[in-house]
This record gives structure tokens, C-alpha cells and sequence, in this order.
């Protein structure tokens, strides 16, 4: 269900979510999104906890409990922060610097997986770091087991040269286990 709705506009994806949840009780609904978003694939992280936005308040108590699972906690706070009222354009700030930018990488992730280069390079400008330095600084940091294929396929898509190479060589690092 998730992978179908990915291709969806926002609002016929909540309509697919909806027609999902009426057909099942919601304890095991819940249950098997966020077993879904546990896998490997952020892409179906991000859509799980979207799918969870239409479920609301019932899945409180299953997100509040995943919130220290490192792959989830991200999405998780930024759930719980909306659901206690946040603007979601303010959710992020729930967030720590180091959250932050283990959610852009996994979001690269996705968009690396699922999109086209031209989004990828775009993702850039959500960083909450301000130069693209200081965002490979922290992404190299923070540890996110995709981070090496995430700065590979930016270097490959990004037209400036001496950004990419700069992203390339980012990368070898992370890879190498060097500074």
C-alpha cells in the first residue's frame, strides 16, 4: 500500500491511507506501519509515518514508544510534535542539530532511491546547515548507514564541479573511516 501510494498526490495518498485503515483494526494498522518504516527503505519510512498522520491520536501511545528507536525517532518526534498541536512548519524544531541531519540523509536516501538527480540536488536547500561544508561536516558525523550512497549519487547530480568533487571526497571519507 505504501509503495503505491508514493507515486500519489498528497491528498489521494491520505484517501488510499484512509481506505487501508477502514479495513483493518487500528492496533494492528499501527503495528504494521511502523514495521514498515523499521525496514531498510526511507522512502517507506517517511510514507508510514504520513499513513500514521491519518490515523491520529490512537497511534499515539506505538509512536511515543518508538521515539528512542534511532531509525524512527526523527519521524516519530516530528509526528508527536504535530499531533501536540505544532505547526508543521515549526515541527522541526523538536528536533536536535544531529536529528536534523540524520533526517536529511535518510531523506536523501529516498529521494536518491526513488526520485531524480535534479530533486536530490534541490534537497540541498532543506539543510539546516547554511554552506554545504558545514552540512558534510555533520553528515559525515552522524552516522546514518546510507550516507556514503547519499553523498556518492549528490556528487554524481550536482553540475558544480568543485562542489561535487568536494561531496565525492566527503564520501571516500565516510567510506575509509578517515577526517
Amino acid at each position: 500500500m505504501l509503495r503505491g501510494c508514493a507515486q500519489l498526490r498528497p491528498n489521494a495518498a491520505r484517501a488510499e491511507y484512509r481506505a487501508w485503515l477502514a479495513a483493518r483494526p487500528v492496533g494492528s494498522a499501527v503495528t504494521e506501519l511502523l514495521e514498515a518504516a523499521r525496514g531498510e527503505d526511507a522512502l517507506t519510512r517517511g510514507l508510514a509515518f504520513e499513513a500514521l498522520r491519518v490515523v491520529g491520536a490512537p497511534a499515539e501511545p506505538d509512536v511515543r514508544a518508538v521515539a528512542d528507536e534511532s531509525w524512527l525517532r526523527p519521524y516519530a518526534l516530528l509526528w508527536l510534535a504535530e499531533h501536540d498541536g505544532h505547526d508543521p512548519e515549526d515541527a522541526h524544531e523538536v528536533l536536535t542539530r544531529e536529528e536534523s541531519t540524520w533526517l536529511w540523509v535518510d531523506t536523501a536516501a529516498a529521494v536518491a532511491d526513488h526520485g531524480e538527480a535534479p530533486l536530490l540536488v534541490r534537497h540541498l536547500e532543506s539543510a539546516v546547515q547554511p554552506t554545504v561544508p558545514a552540512l558534510l561536516d555533520e553528515v559525515r558525523a552522524v552516522g546514518h548507514p546510507r550516507t556514503v550512497q547519499v553523498l556518492v549519487a549528490l556528487a554524481a547530480a550536482h553540475p558544480d564541479p568543485a562542489l561535487a568533487k568536494a561531496v565525492r571526497r566527503a564520501a571516500f571519507q565516510v567510506h575509509t573511516g578517515g577526517s
